[in-house]
């Protein structure tokens, strides 16, 4: 009998896998960074894209009552999709933290405006069909 970790079908969606979070990582930003300011007491994240957030840390739930020194520890996850404060056991996602400073309704807003923005041949191709159909509907006035 095979090792099952060693399978040839289980060895081929490693492989996909990998293929996907390269391809996601080429794409899509990520966390690059973390610094924590005791300053300002802000973590902010510095995307791949070059563009960055602050957070207060204040708003991080299981960061409100820690020390300046355990959260300076603050370390960017491997796939670079989260943030670990290890001492705290505090792990936090970008997402969940990019959701929490701007609403999740202006990410929503954001992600659908840049879904409409996209050109594809089928985009093309559905407009010109309804173009042959009159095009878009007038507005209802009721």
């Amino acid at each position: 009998m095979a090792n099952p970790d060693t399978s040839p079908h289980l060895l081929r969606e490693i492989a996909a896998a990998r293929a996907r979070a390269e391809h996601s990582l080429r794409m899509k930003p990520h966390a690059k960074a973390v610094r924590y300011s005791i300053a300002t007491r802000m973590v902010t994240v510095t995307l791949t894209n070059g563009a960055s957030f602050s957070v207060p840390s204040a708003m991080i739930p299981g960061l409100a009552d820690a020390r300046d020194a355990a959260l300076r520890a603050v370390t960017v996850g491997p796939a670079g999709v989260g943030l670990c404060w290890a001492a705290l056991d505090v792990d936090v996602s970008v997402v969940a933290l990019a959701r929490l400073v701007l609403g999740s309704h202006t990410l929503m807003r954001a992600a659908g405006a840049a879904g409409g923005a996209v050109r594809s041949r089928a985009k093309a191709v559905a407009a010109r069909e309804n173009g042959r159909k009159g095009g878009r509907p007038p507005k209802s006035t009721q």
